[in-house]
């Protein structure tokens, strides 16, 4: 048997939370022609309530993720691997100014832009976690 360790616990957490924040806003812009017929707030009230739930996703990605890094052993992992990650961190980075942006959008080319710019930036962070652990 495979035994069930902080290890597994830890990579769990860090999926079910990559999960939720770029899964679900993959979702929510699929859903937001729908909710513009339900009426011209919908599309707001919709990602208020995503907001609740994506929002503690990130941080539990943000402190997996840091996890994830202090359990590699210094020296273990080559070059590239420490640039990947390096990148990655960046484009998590990214990932969260945007969504914070989109989030207090006052314009819609600022609601489109950070919008646009935070499902990019996670779907290549999602990318380089995938890339790392492989």
């Amino acid at each position: 048997m495979v035994p069930l360790n902080l290890d597994v616990i830890r990579l769990y957490l860090h999926v079910l939370a990559a999960t939720v924040w770029v899964g679900g806003q993959i979702t929510l812009a699929g859903l937001v022609p729908v909710l513009r017929d339900l009426g011209p707030d919908a599309p707001k009230r919709a990602a208020r309530a995503f907001n609740r739930i994506a929002w503690s996703a990130f941080a539990v990605l943000v402190v997996t993720g840091v996890w994830n890094v202090a359990v590699i052993k210094p020296g273990s992992r080559s070059t590239e691997y420490q640039v990947v990650l390096m990148v990655k961190l960046l484009v998590v980075a990214v990932s969260g100014i945007s969504a914070a942006v989109h989030a207090g959008a006052k314009t819609k080319v600022a609601l489109a832009v950070g919008g646009a710019l935070t499902l990019l930036s996670a779907l290549v962070a999602l990318f380089l976690g995938v890339w790392l652990a492989g």
